[in-house]
């Protein structure tokens, strides 16, 4: 079985421990001698070796030797792992493989400790203070989790360690093109700044993934544990999903199967970091103070892969008895999204806050690759500059003193001393116009009175914002989608109608969309009273035909 031990300092990855010179418990400070049977000109050496114990270092895979045994059969066992330990505040102690630490101790990963998980929900939650770096940690041990827990459960799957390995990888890396903020920065910035481009943070992950493969540690790690160009492209298939090459289209046309990574009877692998929803869930509920009640560990633990006979694909299935767990993921999704992730006042905060960036984009400059600069909505066409942007850009604008930098300086000193611009109101969007539009031509066409006389009508805007709340397919039922299996039938995939669903559980809808309106400019309390009688008179007034909204 598996043993581990504490030393004092790492061990070569070909050799065999004695097992005999170990007691069973050493004290911190405390003298072991351990025999090492290593590979020395062809032959097997002992070499003895007396430790102290200072702190933990774990050994894995050590292989107990018999007395007697040849050079060969010593040697065909020398197989020692040394695992680094991350205690994480929801899993605990956290084993990662010796290529995620060497990707972890990059610039690339790095940058990760700075850029909030959450953007601007940290300046309304204290405790939303966790980064991408820890969550990404996260993803990488319960995707390895899950995967082993499939290799065990059904070893007709086939599934080899260097899938689990990548899948783990694949965890670790798929934040990796965050930029400041999180979402606030594909969400919100890049469009703003940079109008009718399709850019998603995903497509950079991709971009930084193939940037960190330059590493020479990172890229002679890959090769050590024997990951080729096919397994990179599993990993980042995983990622972004199909990868759109000349390749792949062919390879499209001719097997229906769009992926270069695995084949078709691998495909349920393709689902374990996609599906990442409950460590979201389970990070963001921990730091905001929200209790979270799906249970990921039973999801883990009644999940097993069977043949959809629509498409002929390998899926993951859950137990039919199950479907309550995985509607209480999405509810704690759709709440985590009422009461955090789009709160009015976070909201306002990440509007301001991308107001700003977009103010001192000319103006904010990293250096990138071949010494070429590149300013701040420009830095997602080089990864080397990219690299070197994270959530510190609101603090050098903040303490800048450059003139140029003035109007962004202006907004973010106002979040910080909370003077945010004023929430007015909301209401369900059921109208099929520019709501903008609507809500200006209002507060355009009314009365002045309710300003203090030294206001123009040109120096206010009206701010609205789209609030899109959903279990994650839009309109549609998440559940759809998923694959269930019977006790009696563990092979037999299928659909779950809704009348096997308690009423208890099951949404009427499934997605809900508000109309948030602010004005961008501090206002009186007497102003503000009157602005807001003025929003809800026109609240009260509009019709209601059912309409989306985009953002």
């Amino acid at each position: 079985g598996e043993i581990m031990y504490k030393l004092e300092n790492h061990l070569a990855d070909q050799c065999v421990i004695s097992p005999s010179t170990f007691p069973e418990n050493v004290p911190v400070g405390g003298l072991i001698t351990v025999s090492i049977y290593t590979q020395k000109a062809y032959n097997v050496v002992q070499i003895t070796h007396q430790f102290t114990i200072k702190r933990e270092v774990y050994v894995h895979n050590c292989i107990l030797l018999v007395n007697g045994a040849n050079n060969e059969e010593r040697l065909a066992h020398c197989n020692v792992m040394f695992h680094q330990v991350f205690n994480d505040p929801i899993h605990g102690h956290v084993e990662l493989h010796p290529l995620l630490c060497k990707i972890i101790d990059t610039p690339q990963f790095q940058r990760l400790r700075n850029i909030k998980q959450l953007g601007g929900a940290y300046y309304v939650y204290p405790g939303a203070s966790h980064n991408r770096f820890e969550h990404s940690i996260g993803v990488a041990h319960l995707a390895g989790q899950f995967a082993r827990a499939l290799k065990e459960r059904q070893p007709e799957l086939r599934i080899k360690k260097k899938d689990i390995l990548c899948v783990e990888v694949a965890g670790l890396c798929h934040d990796l093109g965050h930029g400041p903020f999180s979402h606030l920065f594909d969400g919100n910035f890049i469009p703003k700044a940079c109008p009718g481009r399709k850019w998603k943070h995903e497509k950079a992950s991709i971009a930084m993934f193939n940037h960190l493969m330059k590493n020479k540690g990172v890229k002679s790690a890959m090769e050590k544990y024997r990951l080729d160009e096919k397994d990179r492209d599993f990993i980042k298939e995983m990622i972004f999903g199909p990868l759109k090459t000349k390749t792949s289209e062919k390879s499209n046309c001719i097997k229906n199967w769009p992926y270069k990574g695995r084949t078709k009877d691998k495909s349920f692998l393709y689902e374990i970091v996609s599906n990442k929803r409950n460590v979201d869930c389970l990070m963001d509920s921990l730091h905001l103070g929200m209790k979270n009640s799906f249970d990921h560990c039973r999801f883990i633990k009644f999940a097993r892969v069977c043949k959809v006979a629509e498409d002929g694909e390998w899926q993951i299935c859950i137990r039919d008895k199950e479907v309550s767990n995985i509607y209480e993921m999405f509810h704690t999704r759709s709440r985590l999204h009422r009461r955090a992730y789009q709160h009015k006042t976070n909201k306002i905060i990440e509007l301001m806050i991308t107001e700003a960036f977009v103010k001192a984009d000319k103006h904010i400059c990293r250096k990138g690759s071949k010494g070429k600069t590149f300013t701040l909505s420009e830095t997602i066409k080089d990864m080397e500059a990219y690299t070197k942007l994270t959530d510190h850009i609101f603090d050098e604008i903040l303490n800048s003193s450059s003139d140029d930098l003035k109007e962004a300086r202006e907004i973010l000193q106002k979040v910080i001393t909370r003077k945010l611009y004023p929430y007015l109101g909301q209401t369900k969007p059921k109208q099929n116009q520019d709501i903008t539009e609507v809500c200006t031509y209002i507060f355009v066409s009314h009365d002045y009175n309710f300003f203090d006389g030294t206001r123009k009508q040109g120096d206010f805007k009206i701010i609205v914002s789209i609030c899109k709340i959903d279990f994650g397919m839009k309109h549609k039922n998440p559940i759809d989608n998923l694959r269930f299996y019977k006790k009696d039938e563990p092979d037999k995939a299928f659909k779950i109608s809704d009348d096997q669903v308690s009423d208890f559980v099951l949404p009427s809808i499934f997605s809900e969309q508000w109309i948030r309106v602010y004005w961008n400019k501090s206002l009186s309390r007497k102003e503000l009273k009157a602005a807001r009688e003025i929003f809800e008179n026109w609240r009260q007034k509009i019709p209601h035909p059912e309409v989306t909204f985009s953002y």
